[in-house]
């Protein structure tokens, strides 16, 4: 398991998709989430804290842990499987583990309430992690090598691609963007 940070929610000027985009802690690489709208607001009025008037449903989840005597320790994205991520909760209640299975917004928007770590498994980032350089020419820093794609799933994987060529990465080191 290796520790991911919340770098920013972004929203696609091309398709007005939301994306969480985690950080691999310590490191270059990245993962893209694609995530709900709602799920997108409920984390970035987390993370710039921002308390609506009223409890929204991540709100009240936390609190319904908290009543029944649990505690989030923390969230792991543990599958990624067609191109969707999955996601476990990890709690400890009266002393003992219990995993719920969760989509990873839902997962991330409960770990910024509660100040909970977030991993994710070795093989997630493998499949999915991407390094992300600020040029093409960076002294001291080895790239990694290309693996050869299979062309069905290059035409199978298009329409990201072209989701991904159109993100604006302008501010990208910036949290407050």
């Amino acid at each position: 398991m290796r520790e991911m940070s919340i770098e920013s929610i972004r929203l696609s000027l091309n398709s007005y998709q939301r994306i969480a985009i985690l950080r691999e802690k310590e490191t270059d690489r990245y993962l893209t989430i694609w995530i709900g709208p709602y799920e997108a607001e409920s984390i970035s009025l987390r993370l710039h804290d921002v308390t609506p008037p009223r409890p929204q449903t991540h709100d009240l989840l936390c609190n319904v842990i908290e009543q029944l005597g649990g505690k989030v320790q923390y969230i792991l994205l543990n599958d990624l499987a067609r191109d969707t991520y999955y996601a476990r909760i990890v709690l400890d209640v009266n002393g003992d583990a219990v995993e719920i299975d969760s989509r990873p917004s839902d997962a991330i928007s409960l770990a910024v309430r509660t100040g909970s770590p977030i991993y994710a498994e070795e093989a997630v980032l493998d499949q999915g992690g991407e390094i992300i350089r600020d040029g093409d020419d960076q002294e001291g820093v080895e790239r990694e090598p290309e693996k050869p794609v299979d062309p069905a799933e290059l035409e199978r994987l298009g329409p990201f691609r072209d989701f991904i060529e159109g993100l604006d990465l302008s501010g990208f080191d910036d949290p407050q963007k």
